[in-house]
Order: C-alpha cells, then structure tokens, then sequence
C-alpha cells in the first residue's frame, strides 16, 4: 500500500510593514462649496424682491444654477424646509409666509 507524505511545514505569515505617513501633497484649493436649498432660496427671494411660491423659486434657482437636486419633487423639498426653518428660528427665521403657499425674505 502506497502512503502519501503529509505536509508538516507550518505556514509563516509575511510580516506586517508600518505604514508610514504620505507627504501632504499639493492638493488644489477645494472649489467653493455647493449652495444648499436654502440658501439658494434666500438669494432668489432677495434677488426677486417679491413673494414667491416653492416651485418659482425652485425653477429660478435650477435656471441661474444656483442649486442642483436630482430628486422627483425638490419644490416639496423646498417647501418644507422653508417652513422647517420658519417654525425653529420664528423671528431669526431668513423667511416668512407672505400668503398662503408664498414666502418673502423676512426683514
């Protein structure tokens, strides 16, 4: 009957070098960074300088580039975080309801 040698050596794991810090390289200065909704909102109010709904604002602001979304409903969006805003900051709050559905710069 024929036997097989077993394998008896054991395996050694490589040794784990250190990682050594990188040079800091040269790293171009980050462009500005992007408006959010909000903002993008307070500049076309200020800019219209009369009450607008959420969707007029939205597609000014799309329009001027201002601000990209790539969600189905950013007027909702908008919408609600104006009012978000407008119920935590209340006197501070950079809007206001001027009439049902339409928002002004609170001054």
């Amino acid at each position: 009957m024929k036997t097989t040698k077993k394998n008896t050596k054991k395996q050694t794991s490589k040794k784990q070098t250190a990682k050594k810090p990188q040079a800091a390289k040269n790293v171009p200065a980050e462009p500005a960074k992007k408006m959010s909704g909000l903002d993008a909102a307070a500049k076309v109010l200020a800019e219209a300088g009369e009450p607008m709904n959420a969707k007029a604002i939205v597609e000014t602001a799309l329009a001027k580039g201002y601000w990209a979304t790539g969600g189905k409903t950013p007027q909702g969006t908008l919408h609600a975080a104006m009012s978000r805003e407008i119920v935590a900051k209340q006197d501070k709050s950079r809007f206001r309801k001027a009439a049902r559905g339409m928002f002004e710069l609170n001054r």
